[in-house]
């Protein structure tokens, strides 16, 4: 069984190491069973839909413990994916899609529920971190668009949801928590940016019109 794939945020290195064995395991448990990764696709955004539901019921405990099994959908369909040989262009295009969808149900009934709550200082965070997570993902798919791939991120995916478990299942760990997922993902938008400007080329091949030509030609 493969090892979970490297990646370059913050708890990635951490969460690799100490989870390796336990990631094989449950990746081999799966093949097994014939689980798809569409499936696993779609459970976790139906978990995401649930915790989204509980959110606004005023709930802060459940819905925070419900991020792990959401988490672990997310992780495994890509790695069921390239196990089954099934890695395909489309399905990890849906994938992107319906994880953005995640991530918006996720924060904006979170700022539905602080909002009701008269939580004004919390509410704005959590819309504040919609918007930056969505810019995080959107730069991504901008650069590789422009054909630079773009995997740099001090706080992506994997960090918002363990950040979001801890300030959704710890007793006042909300608040701090949402302004450390506003700052750093502030530095990850910038950061993506950056590199992307630096590899991206300024010019195409002869003939070649760049990405967003169109749009600056005015069609």
């Amino acid at each position: 069984m493969p090892a979970p794939r490297k990646t370059k945020g913050v708890f990635g290195p951490a969460m690799r190491f100490l989870f390796t064995w336990p990631y094989r395991i449950g990746l081999a448990g799966l093949y097994r069973v014939g689980v798809r990764p569409w499936q696993l696709t779609l459970a976790s955004l139906a978990t995401n839909v649930v915790v989204g539901w509980l959110l606004i019921t005023g709930r802060r405990f459940l819905p925070g413990a419900l991020l792990i099994p959401a988490g672990l959908f997310d992780i495994f369909d890509g790695a069921v994916a390239r196990l089954r040989g099934e890695d395909r262009r489309s399905g990890a295009f849906l994938d992107s899609v319906l994880d953005r969808i995640s991530d918006t149900v996720l924060f904006a009934c979170l700022f539905w529920s602080e909002a009701q709550q008269e939580h004004r200082l919390t509410a704005a965070l959590a819309l504040v971190t919609l918007v930056t997570a969505l810019f995080v993902s959107h730069v991504r798919a901008e650069a590789e668009a422009a054909g630079v791939s773009l995997t740099e991120g001090f706080f992506q995916r994997l960090e918002r949801y363990v950040a979001m478990m801890i300030g959704l299942t710890v007793s006042g760990a909300l608040l701090p928590m949402l302004l450390v997922l506003v700052l750093l993902g502030g530095v990850t938008v910038l950061q993506r940016g950056w590199s992307a400007l630096r590899r991206v080329p300024r010019e195409g091949r002869a003939g070649e019109a760049l990405p967003g030509a169109d749009l600056q030609k005015g069609r």
